[in-house]
């Protein structure tokens, strides 16, 4: 089941810091002696910082192929959310882990910040948090202070809040199934360096996942079929391009549970094409590393999320662009007309309206 989880009254008491360099480069690992108590003035805004990025996130759980009981991650978690008097060793020990999986030459050194955080509700219930977060890179800041009653300019460098680059937010809830665990990678989507190399989580295959799974696999399906078929010579409209993949995304919005047997046989159609969604289904589901159910509730919110990446700019020939709300792009047809001009030998676009809004 999807959690619904609010921060409003969640905070960062205590933290753990590392420098990860990399063991092939010869960098050195440099963890806390002690663990830093942040300062009471502090501890809303650092709070807000630590935990903004794991808003509308995927979740993940820690698995293992033999037992929980031996998942390094999943144990420091566990001796940590027991007692806080674990955060700094087991801290260090997390930090010394990601060191030891930073062998990648492509995986780059930084700074990590391990924060215990009380307060966080999840269902309703409060419960601790564990963030872990690495930053690979700083930049400049500039400071103005006052000296000898003037005013002089400093720089320093240090690590930008909104450019933090990997994150994970392991929730002290269903510890039996191996956490709620929320991760991030912005140097890339589910990068099997942090996500299973590091954490060893994989996702929780709920309604919200396997809806957001399908749809967006669905689309994607959809445009590069159509984008691999040769362009047609008649009378096609440009937005026609996304007929296919709006045609998936109405099956989502019409249907309460979806059954793979259904949508190949409304949707896909031909064998053909079941045989080529079949191949593509396989291949993300080796990217995933686990199989994806044939069957599942239909969660509304993510078939939205998914129908606003139908295509909706047209670029046509002559240069002209016309750009669509999402909405629009999904049905044109009550709006847009298209034709073919006998004298011009060309297409052409009428587009109704009551009023123009930028004026």
């Amino acid at each position: 089941m999807s959690a619904k989880i609010r921060f409003t009254s969640a905070t960062a008491t205590g933290l753990v810091l590392a420098k990860v360099g990399h063991p092939q480069r010869d960098e050195p690992l440099q963890t806390s002696k002690e663990v830093f108590k942040i300062e009471e003035n502090d501890q809303e805004a650092l709070s807000a910082i630590f935990l903004k990025p794991f808003k509308n996130l995927t979740a993940h759980r820690f698995s293992h192929h033999s037992s929980l009981d031996q998942h390094e991650m999943n144990a420091c978690a566990a001796a940590i959310f027991a007692s806080d008097d674990g955060l700094l060793e087991k801290g260090c020990d997390i930090a010394k882990r990601l060191y030891s999986k930073s062998n990648h030459p492509n995986i780059k050194s930084g700074d990590l910040c391990i924060s215990l955080i009380q307060d966080i509700d999840i269902d309703g219930q409060l419960t601790q948090g564990l963030c872990i977060l690495k930053s690979e890179s700083v930049v400049p800041f500039l400071s103005i202070s006052t000296r000898d009653g003037d005013l002089e300019l400093h720089t320093e460098q240090g690590i930008n809040p909104e450019k933090i680059d990997k994150g994970c937010l392991i929730l002290n809830h269903l510890s039996q199934k191996g956490y709620y665990v929320l991760t991030f990678d912005r140097t890339g989507s589910d990068s099997r360096f942090w996500v299973r190399d590091f954490l060893g989580v994989v996702p929780i295959t709920d309604s919200p996942f396997l809806t957001n799974k399908y749809a967006n696999m669905a689309v994607a399906f959809m445009e590069k079929e159509k984008k691999d078929k040769p362009k047609a010579d008649d009378d096609t409209p440009p937005w026609d391009s996304s007929t296919a993949a709006r045609d998936a995304i109405t099956y989502f919005e019409e249907k309460e549970k979806f059954s793979l047997q259904e949508f190949e046989e409304q949707v896909l159609k031909t064998p053909e094409a079941k045989a080529k969604f079949a191949e593509h289904r396989s291949q993300v589901e080796a990217e995933q590393g686990h199989r994806l159910d044939d069957s599942f509730e239909i969660s509304k919110k993510d078939v939205s999320k998914a129908k606003k990446k139908i295509p909706s700019v047209m670029k046509l020939d002559t240069g002209a662009e016309i750009r669509l709300k999402p909405a629009l792009a999904a049905k044109p047809d009550p709006v847009l007309e298209h034709g073919f001009d006998e004298e011009k030998k060309m297409k052409f676009i009428k587009i109704y309206y009551n009023e123009d809004l930028a004026n």
